[in-house]
């Protein structure tokens, strides 16, 4: 079993795949790897708030998203700013009322707001996901 907080052991995408053992983790790393032409960046946090190994979905230095695994299921945290916050608005009512649930209820901090997306399986969610995915890259 993998110790996501243990420093010293940088896991692969594989073992952190074992880890959650949801193929949908798999299927997004997937997607945002040939349709944002990037890849994963396995990466340690230190920060208080998530503390431990997450991977992050890089294009020209911007970060798309970072994924962080959890047992069955796995949490998306995509940071809509000042140039994404008009097209991700735009798109709202389009989305699922859960996507537009946890982007109302995100507090925006310094013209942020850091959405934290729970994804369990593919689906309406899962495309919405990807939609602010691409939002974030073309911005």
């Amino acid at each position: 079993m993998i110790d996501l907080q243990a420093k010293d052991n940088c896991p692969t995408l594989e073992t952190i795949s074992e880890y959650i053992r949801n193929p949908v983790f798999t299927q997004l790393c997937s997607e945002i790897k040939s349709t944002c032409k990037c890849n994963e960046k396995i990466e340690y946090s230190s920060c208080s708030w998530e503390k431990g190994w997450n991977i992050k979905f890089k294009k020209s230095g911007k970060t798309l998203c970072t994924v962080y695994p959890r047992e069955c299921y796995f949490t998306v945290m995509i940071v809509i700013g000042p140039k994404e916050k008009a097209p991700v608005e735009a798109i709202l009512p389009e989305c699922t009322a859960e996507l537009s649930d946890i982007y109302n209820r995100t507090p925006e901090g310094n013209g942020q707001r850091w959405l934290m997306i729970d994804l369990e399986d593919k689906s309406a969610l899962y495309n919405d996901v990807l939609r602010l995915i691409q939002i974030r890259r073309s911005s």
